[in-house]
């Protein structure tokens, strides 16, 4: 597949970056305002283009893993036959926004619909980009919303959503219908369209439904209730398409009904060009050996581990000290600092906080090593496929499952039980030996391709023709 000239050649378009910098959330207008100059073509039986409306929540200039994968179909999607319409939120507090995504989308002919929500974050929509909760209170308050609230807290987008989706099918023809979750309303609200306008329905899961460690299910009749949502999603579904394998399995496992032909796995994947131009515009390397972490750390996520490996080194090998740093790229925590602090491992800090993503794809770049923490099996990080895009050695504190089958053939790649700080300490000393012989190797180049964005793309346009039996 051959490069796009033009796309390398816009990064310097300034009117696009004025446009993408007038939609903040303290300015009343909306992104539709914005993105109407840049209306897709209607589709036509002359141009044999078809029209997709795309149901996601999590959109530019929403930043965050959720919102990536989505950005980057839609960017891509008009090379395939299809024009996407997105029909997300409008003005809501969230906690990373990233207006480089937004302004790539606009550029990219991408329409949007934004509509008013009910969910809890548009009671901080004058705030814009948010702090990052403390995670225990983070986690009790979507306890308590997902008590109350199901499949999950954004329900109350589902009405305008549909009546906004009703009026633009009045106006103009879709062939097809892509809702994509998180949040599991979004498949709500494309069950309901495909139910009122008889248009094919393909679901996308960017994690799992009902064994998802990040959903609160208070009783098993909670849960018996998602699953009869789930199952009557999947039922009028014309495609299921899955990040990974074990959630094609599972899902095939619960609900006899589908097919293995009937669920596509299309992994998330990373850009080429994010990468040609951030190797353009290199960050200055740091004469020590770097770690880096790409977004956010929790309870769950927590560094906890990965600071006491580097204690042990460091009190075992003081030289190691001055030569490793640790990068956090994303929301870092006050109490992650001084976690570090208490263990001693603070000087070895560099936290940038949130970067819109095209400075995020630098700093993967400006890495010795790239990390991540997992402690679910079906569960793949978007990060781990911009880390395959890096070509950099990865080290994964994770357990066996569906991450070890993505990094199958990868190459320069240490999994350590997520719980193990010896078995941590081990691996990064391994790799410090390695940095100091000059001997870190890069990952395989042939599985690295596997994860193009454009290739996957082309895949998922496949799936949509196939939907509407092209």
């Amino acid at each position: 597949m051959q490069d796009n000239e033009h796309d390398i050649a816009r990064d310097g378009d300034g009117n696009a970056a004025q446009r993408a910098a007038e939609f903040s959330p303290m300015n009343a207008r909306t992104a539709h305002a914005v993105g109407a100059a840049h209306a897709a073509p209607p589709a036509s039986a002359a141009t044999g283009r078809r029209r997709l409306l795309v149901i996601a929540y999590y959109y530019p200039p929403m930043g965050l893993s959720g919102v990536l994968r989505t950005a980057k179909f839609t960017r891509h999607l008009h090379s395939y036959g299809w024009d996407p319409t997105v029909l997300t939120v409008g003005d809501v507090g969230y906690f990373a926004h990233d207006y480089s995504l937004l302004e790539e989308v606009l550029e990219a002919g991408v329409t949007i619909e934004r509509t008013k929500t009910l969910d809890p974050l548009r009671l901080f929509r004058r705030r814009g980009t948010i702090r990052m909760p403390a995670d225990r209170r983070k986690r009790l308050m979507s306890g308590i919303t997902h008590l109350f609230l199901q499949p999950d807290n954004k329900i109350g987008w589902k009405r305008y959503a549909v009546d906004r989706a009703m009026k633009l099918a009045a106006e103009e023809h879709f062939d097809a219908i892509l809702a994509t979750a998180p949040p599991f309303t979004s498949f709500l609200i494309g069950l309901e369209l495909h139910k009122r306008l008889g248009l094919p329905l393909v679901v996308d899961y960017r994690d799992p439904w009902l064994d998802n460690s990040d959903y609160f299910f208070a009783t098993p009749a909670h849960k018996g209730y998602a699953a009869n949502l789930e199952e009557a999603v999947l039922k009028n579904s014309d495609a299921v398409v899955v990040i990974n394998r074990r959630i094609k399995e599972r899902l095939i496992a619960r609900y006899p009904f589908l097919t293995h032909e009937g669920v596509h796995i299309i992994p998330s994947g990373f850009d080429p060009q994010d990468f040609r131009i951030a190797a353009r515009y290199p960050l200055e390397r740091s004469q020590k050996m770097r770690f880096t972490y790409s977004g956010l750390v929790d309870s769950r996520r927590t560094p906890k581990v990965f600071f006491q490996a580097l204690a042990s080194l460091f009190a075992r090998h003081p030289e190691m000290r001055g030569e490793i740093e640790i990068c956090f790229v994303g929301n870092f925590h006050p109490s992650f600092r001084k976690l570090a602090v208490q263990m001693g491992v603070a000087s070895a800090l560099v936290t940038p906080g949130n970067v819109e993503h095209h400075e995020k794809v630098r700093y993967l770049l400006a890495s010795d090593v790239l990390w991540l923490i997992s402690h679910d099996p079906v569960v793949t990080p978007g990060k781990l496929y911009e880390y395959i895009g890096a070509r950099k050695p990865i080290l994964a504190l994770a357990p066996e499952g569906a991450l070890q089958s993505v990094l199958a053939g990868y190459g320069p790649v240490r999994i350590v039980p997520p719980s193990s700080p010896d078995a941590v300490a081990s691996a990064i000393l391994s790799l410090y030996g390695e940095w100091r012989a000059n001997r870190l190797p890069a990952g395989n180049a042939e599985v690295a391709k596997e994860h193009d964005q454009r290739i996957l793309t082309e895949r998922l346009a496949r799936v949509l023709s196939h939907s509407v039996r092209i």
